[in-house]
């Protein structure tokens, strides 16, 4: 049976509609809201993985989009738009958009290597060297201040007691300074500390950028630096920052600044 010419055309707008209506997930008032939408805002969701793509995601999304759009149409209806303040967040976020689109790109081109990232764990490996120290610190103003303590450690004195009048956070903890590294410390400390023995206290004050110091080496034990796979990624997001941080101050000092 042939269908009438009339009705041949009906069937056929119909068939050519079908696949616009199902690019849109609905309208709103007349404003369509695509398909694409939600699935790109699905992938985004998913790709941080706090939800896995299922039917309740997706419907949650698109009435999301539905009120937002209602919500947008209103606030364009009552010229929120045309605010200044409102124009000048708009560029703001535009310009934040624009940038981190531009840095991602460049940390895509510019990947951290592998070989990179091993040099630089082996240079802070050798750093932290093969040992840590527990010391304690008294920290005074004056080299006389640190003298005096001296003496009153020699005669008896109790380390933790005289740290109380240390000038700086370990003081309420008898001078602690916990387990470290030498390169945590600054170098005249690290010199006098790693030179003291096990137990020993230093005879002359130890002067640094804050001050005077006179320092107790509780003990020593081997460092515990993780091996390489552990801490990978961390390297990695570093150096990664650093090679951002340099691209950001060349074009910088490219920049013609008035």
């Amino acid at each position: 049976m042939m269908l009438k010419p009339a009705r041949l055309l009906l069937v056929l707008v119909a068939m050519a509609a079908a696949p616009a209506f199902a690019q849109n997930v609905a309208t709103v008032n007349g404003k369509p809201i695509p398909a694409a939408k939600v699935e790109q805002i699905v992938k985004q969701v998913v790709a941080q993985g706090k939800q896995t793509d299922s039917p309740q995601l997706r419907e949650a999304i698109k009435k999301d989009l539905i009120a937002r759009e209602v919500m947008i149409q209103e606030a364009d209806k009552q010229g929120f738009g045309t605010r200044a303040e409102v124009k000048q967040a708009l560029e703001n976020a535009r310009q934040s958009i624009v940038i981190n689109a531009m840095l991602a790109d460049y940390v895509r081109k510019n990947p951290v290597k592998d070989t990179e990232a091993k040099a630089e764990y082996d240079k802070y490996k050798a750093q932290m060297g093969d040992k840590e120290y527990h010391a304690r610190h008294i920290l005074v103003a004056t080299e006389d201040e640190a003298k005096a303590i001296i003496a009153k450690l020699k005669t008896g004195a109790k380390f933790e007691e005289l740290a109380k009048q240390s000038k700086d956070s370990s003081a309420a903890n008898g001078g602690d300074l916990d387990w470290a590294s030498p390169a945590n410390y600054v170098p005249e400390f690290s010199k006098a500390m790693v030179a003291l023995q096990k137990g020993a206290i230093t005879d002359t004050p130890v002067k640094t950028q804050y001050g005077y110091h006179v320092i107790k080496l509780e003990d020593t034990r081997p460092a515990k630096i993780p091996p390489f796979e552990e801490v990978k990624q961390q390297v990695n997001e570093s150096l990664q920052q650093r090679k951002l941080q340099a691209f950001r101050e060349e074009l910088m000092k490219k920049a013609k600044i008035q």
